[in-house]
């Protein structure tokens, strides 16, 4: 039997080093040539690391979250013939591994007497003297007190686990009427408390159990990004309400006659919205470098979309948003949000956005203060479409009270590159757009 190491090999160009998100062996395991072994994350992507060879890991280098350098050994494999592993200098191969413990013990004489096990002291040695006087014997400890009836003062009987349940539900037992001989069990709980839940007894909810749970991989990634933009970033917020009743309208139209088009909901809207308003705002579509002191300006929009995914929060990435109708756009939200979810997006799709857009959809509140994803300076979020009754003037000039669908967008800013003035006027024209759709159509 041999080893062979399997080091980390280079999964990028200018990557250094990778962490260690997900292992798929364990010491012990079997592993096929091109199985899964384990998930490194880089700055840009998570790779599926595939053993090169089969045979029994015993070796693997280190915990979820760890970091390794390029190659360093990932794991190390025993495999039938020499393996790779030398002695560090090409030479001969390495000594061959110890054997596994129940093999060593199988190997054993009979007569090697048995480790004594750790649960079982040794006895202390016994004194040749005379023997000491037998110790007096523990003083039992009191029971604990137990309430008494209301009526009569009659002892309660109950078990431990009675008791305790009755102590963690503030019950007092001298109040359960027991059903039979006089024991009080869990079944007599149970009736006391349906019959006295108006009485605070019945539990608030379910106790569940302390845990820790390490910040690895991409949560870890999310974590540094939001701790780096809160941190360098004066962030300011704005929010302003939209009259999206004729927007709701004109969507709905277009559905209807969609065919075999995805069905376009409020963003696309959104984007191409935004993607109007860009030539007039440029520095709200920008990076801003903070340690060279320079904002990059960007004339296409590289719109990202923050999208929730089982393994955290990503941003894939629509390029060049603006050369887009809004078909083109729904259909590109739903494929990037799509792969985003099942883990299949590109590096290059989930990076190089130069201003991003946050939805919480249905759950999207009343407003938000998202955070910027730097290096971006802006970032807008839509919020839940309610309705309520609101003034509106009719062709005559006469008010009247109508039910309208409104909406609530808000938006972060840099204030290091943006001013209040330019976030406010960027808002009440994009309001006009949104609440004139036609406008959007144009061309």
């Amino acid at each position: 039997m041999g080893r062979y190491t399997f080091r980390l090999p280079d999964i990028g160009e200018g990557i250094a080093e990778a962490e260690i998100v997900a292992w798929h062996v364990k010491i012990g395991d079997m592993v096929e040539e091109d199985g899964r072994v384990a998930d490194m994350m880089t700055d840009k992507a998570t790779v599926e690391m595939e053993s090169p060879v089969s045979g029994k890991v015993i070796e693997v280098a280190g915990a979820e979250g760890d970091v390794i350098a390029i190659g360093s050994p990932l794991v190390v494999i025993e495999v039938e013939g020499e393996g790779n592993e030398r002695d560090g200098k090409g030479g001969r191969p390495a000594a061959a591994p110890a054997p596994a413990p129940e093999e060593t013990a199988a190997k054993e004489p009979a007569a090697v007497p048995a480790p004594e096990p750790a649960f079982e002291p040794a006895p202390a040695p016994v004194a040749e003297k005379s023997p000491a006087p037998a110790p007096a014997p523990a003083p039992t400890p009191s029971p604990a007190p137990v309430p008494a009836r209301a009526m009569g003062h009659t002892r309660v009987m109950a078990s431990p686990a009675v008791r305790k349940r009755a102590a963690d539900l503030g019950i007092d037992l001298g109040e359960v009427r027991p059903a039979e001989d006089g024991r009080i069990r869990h079944s007599d709980l149970d009736a006391f408390l349906s019959y006295n839940a108006a009485g605070g007894f019945q539990p608030a909810g379910l106790k569940g159990k302390d845990e820790q749970v390490r910040v690895i991989g991409l949560r870890r990634r999310i974590a540094e990004n939001m701790a780096a933009s809160k941190r360098q970033i004066p962030h300011f917020a704005y929010v302003e309400e939209f009259d999206v009743t004729a927007l709701e309208e004109t969507r709905a139209q277009l559905n209807e006659g969609r065919g075999d088009r995805p069905k376009l909901t409020m963003l696309p809207f959104l984007i191409a919205a935004i993607c109007k308003l860009m030539p007039r705002y440029p520095m709200l579509n920008a990076h801003y470098d903070d340690e060279a002191g320079v904002v990059t300006r960007y004339g296409s929009v590289h719109l990202g979309m923050a999208a929730q995914t089982p393994a955290g929060l990503m941003v894939p990435v629509i390029r060049d948003a603006q050369d887009r109708n809004l078909w083109q756009l729904a259909s590109e939200i739903s494929r990037l949000a799509r792969a985003a979810r099942d883990g299949s997006a590109k590096s290059t799709e989930l990076s190089g956005s130069t201003i991003t857009l946050t939805s919480l959809g249905p759950m999207g509140g009343v407003a938000t203060t998202p955070v910027i994803n730097r290096p971006e300076v802006a970032i807008i979020g839509p919020n839940r479409i309610v309705e309520r009754p609101m003034f509106v003037r009719d062709a005559g000039g006469v008010e009247r009270i109508e039910k309208r669908k409104t909406m609530n967008i808000s938006m972060s800013c840099d204030h290091r590159v943006v001013d209040g003035w330019d976030a406010a006027s960027f808002a009440q024209d994009l309001k006009k757009l949104i609440e004139a759709p036609a406008l959007i159509l144009a061309g």
